[in-house]
Protein backbone atom coordinates (compact mmCIF):
# COMPACT_ATOMS: atom_id res chain seq x y z
CA UNK A 1 0.00 0.00 0.00
CA UNK A 2 2.35 2.62 0.72
CA UNK A 3 4.63 1.75 -2.61
CA UNK A 4 1.59 1.89 -4.45
CA UNK A 5 0.72 5.44 -2.33
CA UNK A 6 4.31 6.55 -3.60
CA UNK A 7 3.64 6.02 -6.93
CA UNK A 8 1.01 7.73 -7.71
CA UNK A 9 1.94 10.76 -5.05
CA UNK A 10 -0.67 10.29 -2.90
CA UNK A 11 -0.48 11.99 0.35
CA UNK A 12 -3.64 10.29 1.81
CA UNK A 13 -4.19 6.97 2.30
CA UNK A 14 -7.96 5.52 3.50
CA UNK A 15 -8.64 2.73 5.29
CA UNK A 16 -11.80 1.86 5.16
CA UNK A 17 -12.73 0.17 8.59
CA UNK A 18 -13.88 -3.06 6.99
CA UNK A 19 -10.43 -3.69 5.65
CA UNK A 20 -8.82 -3.51 9.33
CA UNK A 21 -8.50 -6.38 11.91
CA UNK A 22 -10.55 -5.95 15.13
CA UNK A 23 -7.07 -5.97 16.68
CA UNK A 24 -6.57 -2.43 15.39
CA UNK A 25 -9.53 -1.14 17.45
CA UNK A 26 -8.01 -2.94 20.68
CA UNK A 27 -5.43 -0.22 21.66
CA UNK A 28 -3.76 -2.56 24.18
CA UNK A 29 -2.92 -4.58 20.88
CA UNK A 30 -0.89 -1.26 19.58
CA UNK A 31 -1.62 -2.90 16.13
CA UNK A 32 -2.97 0.96 15.39
CA UNK A 33 0.16 2.65 16.61
CA UNK A 34 2.61 0.40 14.54
CA UNK A 35 0.15 0.93 11.55
CA UNK A 36 -0.07 4.33 11.80
CA UNK A 37 3.43 5.18 12.68
CA UNK A 38 4.90 3.36 9.64
CA UNK A 39 2.68 5.08 7.19
CA UNK A 40 3.57 8.70 9.05
CA UNK A 41 7.23 7.65 9.08
CA UNK A 42 7.52 7.48 5.14
CA UNK A 43 5.39 10.91 5.08
CA UNK A 44 2.04 9.30 4.24
CA UNK A 45 -1.27 10.26 6.20
CA UNK A 46 -4.00 8.07 7.46
CA UNK A 47 -8.38 8.14 7.58
CA UNK A 48 -9.75 5.07 8.71
CA UNK A 49 -13.11 5.65 6.88
CA UNK A 50 -16.78 4.22 8.50
CA UNK A 51 -18.70 3.57 11.29
CA UNK A 52 -16.88 2.62 14.02
CA UNK A 53 -19.77 3.10 16.94
CA UNK A 54 -19.21 -0.03 17.84
CA UNK A 55 -15.44 0.10 18.97
CA UNK A 56 -16.04 3.44 20.75
CA UNK A 57 -19.26 1.87 22.90
CA UNK A 58 -16.18 -0.53 24.03
CA UNK A 59 -13.20 1.46 24.71
CA UNK A 60 -13.13 5.49 26.34
CA UNK A 61 -9.17 5.30 24.81
CA UNK A 62 -10.63 4.65 21.49
CA UNK A 63 -12.64 7.69 21.93
CA UNK A 64 -9.96 9.92 23.26
CA UNK A 65 -7.49 8.78 20.30
CA UNK A 66 -10.24 9.80 17.88
CA UNK A 67 -10.48 13.16 19.36
CA UNK A 68 -7.73 13.58 19.72
CA UNK A 69 -6.13 12.53 16.12
CA UNK A 70 -9.58 14.12 14.65
CA UNK A 71 -7.90 17.40 15.67
CA UNK A 72 -4.92 17.02 13.70
CA UNK A 73 -4.16 17.24 10.42
CA UNK A 74 -2.28 13.41 9.43
CA UNK A 75 -4.33 10.59 11.21
CA UNK A 76 -8.00 10.92 11.40
CA UNK A 77 -11.18 8.58 11.72
CA UNK A 78 -13.88 9.97 9.19
CA UNK A 79 -17.75 7.97 9.16
CA UNK A 80 -17.20 8.43 5.51
CA UNK A 81 -16.12 9.51 2.23
CA UNK A 82 -17.89 12.75 1.99
CA UNK A 83 -16.22 13.54 5.18
CA UNK A 84 -13.11 12.65 4.30
CA UNK A 85 -13.17 14.75 1.19
CA UNK A 86 -14.70 17.83 3.04
CA UNK A 87 -11.98 17.88 5.95
CA UNK A 88 -9.66 17.55 2.87
CA UNK A 89 -11.66 20.19 0.89
CA UNK A 90 -10.90 22.20 4.55
CA UNK A 91 -7.38 21.46 4.58
CA UNK A 92 -6.67 22.65 0.95
CA UNK A 93 -8.43 25.78 1.54
CA UNK A 94 -7.14 27.10 4.66
CA UNK A 95 -2.95 26.22 2.98
CA UNK A 96 -4.14 28.15 -0.10
CA UNK A 97 -5.30 30.81 2.12
CA UNK A 98 -1.82 30.89 4.26
CA UNK A 99 0.37 30.59 1.38
CA UNK A 100 -1.29 33.05 -1.13
CA UNK A 101 -0.36 36.90 -0.70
Amino acid sequence: MISAAWEHDATWIALPVESLHDDFFQLETRVAGHVVQKFINYGLKVAVVGNIDVWLARSGALRDLVYETNLGHAFWFVSDFKELERRLTMISASTTRRTVR
